[in-house]
């Protein structure tokens, strides 16, 4: 009972009806005064209480020598939310429902999911990359791995719009892959570390597990066939790795490499589309966000993987989905798809265009590079710059874009033979073959022509080959260096209406 209830039920100790003492009709009502022979009559009687053991008295709550003030039942309402109904109070009692108390010894039981929600659950782990996983990544690798420079590029003007070029070749095995496999290797257990790991491919990531796993401190085993190059074996143990020669082609090698691992417990490496190896890559999306302020558009390569281009777009939407992620890709590669058929669904929902690009870009675009930025890449980085020379991104004219460079590795006979032809492809070369007769005089003439026509023969590619057939003749090859598009055409027609065998080396 509350305080109003009390009171008004010491009121109704015998008859039921409120007594009120001291108090006049015309008199005005104050349930908290009390006259001096009320006060005096409350002394005498809380002694009869005591000496009776509360006899013929309720005991009320508060003092046990004083009883409580009758108050009449139309104040009641001052009170609270109360009735009086039949000489009865009625009251509302509130009361506050919380949550049980957690039984420390026994724990809550797991709720049980549909096979459906499983199922959903694990899907939408193995396809997305979160950005979380790439950030932690750029966190544990910072202090091992350099940040390279992305700098403004001199065919900026000759093209139209503001070129910025990562260049991700200048790491010490010349490769991006460099960023997926420390944080790989690093990511490992002790225990594997201690035990080693073993590849058995001649590639960027083959060179960049010897490196870094040497920096580490872990055994790296590589196996490569015996028809290796030299230089190539030289190379991966200047790396630090053990090299075994073994077999005839790449398949015994990888045959015998996996017989080791399993034999010796090593951990056989090869490029993946693990979450850990892509969550590496996408470092460099970080660093090109934070290298190039109001940025526009990247342009990521895309040669036979998608690991590179799942993890830089999934860095550079998160940062900001407003930038343009454009992958280059080889047309050939377009037939089959690229390793990796989870970073493939990735990217495919993260890339805004795809742009093919042809053997013949790569290689100008190759050219390029030596020539504007004085440092040699090979098909891989130059994939990138190819989608921009082959004219099929008009709509970036005016815009701030970043080209990630991702490798420079070619044997340097190799790149000999893609500058030679990439030379003719630019129309900075002619090379044609013509017959000359075997009378005095008709050497001289060809080259008459090409002095008058200012032309630089290049001594070395000019050579002479006699024709064994009845009629004499000369087979005259030569290379001869033009400064553009519309001289290479002048002297197309001016040599096609003078010699009829004449033939040009085909593009």
């Amino acid at each position: 009972m509350n305080f109003a209830a009390q009171f008004f039920y010491s009121s109704y100790k015998s008859d039921g009806s409120p007594r009120r003492s001291g108090f006049g009709d015309s008199d005005e009502y104050d349930p908290f005064w009390q006259s001096e022979g009320e006060r005096l009559g409350a002394s005498e009687q809380s002694r009869s209480h005591t000496d009776g053991k509360y006899k013929d008295c309720p005991v009320p709550n508060g003092c046990l020598s004083r009883r409580p003030t009758p108050i009449h039942p139309e104040r009641l309402k001052d009170f609270g939310e109360e009735e009086y109904l039949n000489g009865d109070v009625k009251t509302w009692e509130t009361k506050v429902a919380g949550d049980p108390e957690p039984q420390l010894l026994s724990p809550p039981k797991p709720v049980k999911k549909k096979d459906s929600d499983a199922k959903t659950t694990t899907k939408t782990q193995n396809e997305y990359l979160r950005f979380e996983d790439i950030s932690a990544a750029a966190f544990k690798i910072q202090s091992t791995m350099q940040k390279t420079p992305c700098t403004y590029s001199r065919l900026s003007k000759q093209y139209g719009m503001e070129i910025f070029l990562k260049k991700e070749h200048l790491h010490y095995t010349g490769s991006v892959k460099e960023r997926g496999v420390l944080y790989l290797l690093t990511s490992l257990k002790q225990e594997q570390q201690k035990k080693g790991v073993i590849v058995a491919t001649d590639s960027n990531f083959s060179m960049a597990v010897a490196h870094h796993a040497s920096n580490l401190r872990i055994p790296a085993f590589v196996i490569m066939p015996a028809s290796s190059s030299p230089s190539r074996l030289r190379m991966y143990r200047d790396f630090g790795a053990m090299v075994i020669s073994y077999g005839s082609t790449y398949h015994d090698s990888q045959n015998h490499a996996r017989h080791l691992a399993k034999e010796n417990n090593y951990l056989y490496l090869e490029e993946d589309d693990s979450a850990v190896y892509i969550a590496g890559l996408g470092t460099v999306g970080m660093e090109i966000y934070e290298q190039v302020p109001k940025l526009d558009a990247v342009i990521v390569p895309a040669g036979g993987e998608c690991g590179l281009l799942a993890g830089t777009a999934a860095a550079l939407k998160h940062l900001n989905p407003s930038v343009s992620v454009i992958v280059s890709i080889l047309a050939f590669d377009l037939v089959d798809p690229p390793l990796g058929s989870r970073t493939f669904q990735l990217a495919k929902r993260l890339v805004d265009k795809v742009v093919s690009v042809r053997e013949e870009d790569v290689l100008v675009a190759m050219l390029k590079f030596q020539e504007y930025e004085k440092t040699t890449v090979d098909t891989g980085g130059a994939i990138g710059l190819a989608a921009i020379l082959a004219g099929q991104l008009t709509e970036l004219k005016g815009k701030r874009v970043a080209v990630l460079i991702s490798s420079a590795n070619m044997e340097l006979g190799l790149v000999r033979q893609c500058v030679e032809r990439a030379l003719v492809l630019d129309d900075q070369v002619s090379r044609f073959s013509v017959q000359l007769g075997d009378w005095p005089g008709d050497m001289a003439k060809l080259l008459d022509i090409l002095a008058r026509e200012d032309y630089v023969i290049s001594p070395v590619s000019f050579c002479l080959s006699r024709c064994v057939c009845v009629c004499a003749c000369v087979q005259v090859e030569c290379v001869v260096e033009t400064r553009d598009r519309t001289l290479s055409a002048h002297l197309r027609n001016v040599l096609s209406e003078r010699y009829p065998t004449l033939r040009w080396q085909e593009r």
